[in-house]
């Protein structure tokens, strides 16, 4: 399983980061998964110029699961 992490703006990369300590445990357990993190938002705009830059949505969009949090 491919999930992708866009941890957002505001509390979103305390969130994430939280999000990921569980996915870690859950991959040490045997789960199958592979993590993808993209840029969102005002870290995507001050680094990119766009909020959702072209290739978070390429990254993200085919993906099921998807952690995101603003």
């Amino acid at each position: 399983m491919k999930i992708a992490v866009l941890p957002g703006d505001g509390i979103g990369p305390e969130i994430i980061a939280q999000a990921l300590r569980v996915l870690e445990v859950l991959r040490k357990d045997g789960l199958k998964i592979e993590i993808e993190e993209a840029p969102l938002g005002g870290a995507a705009y001050d680094k990119y110029g766009a909020p959702y830059p072209e290739f978070t949505r390429i990254s993200a969009v085919p993906l099921t699961p998807c952690c995101w949090a603003q």
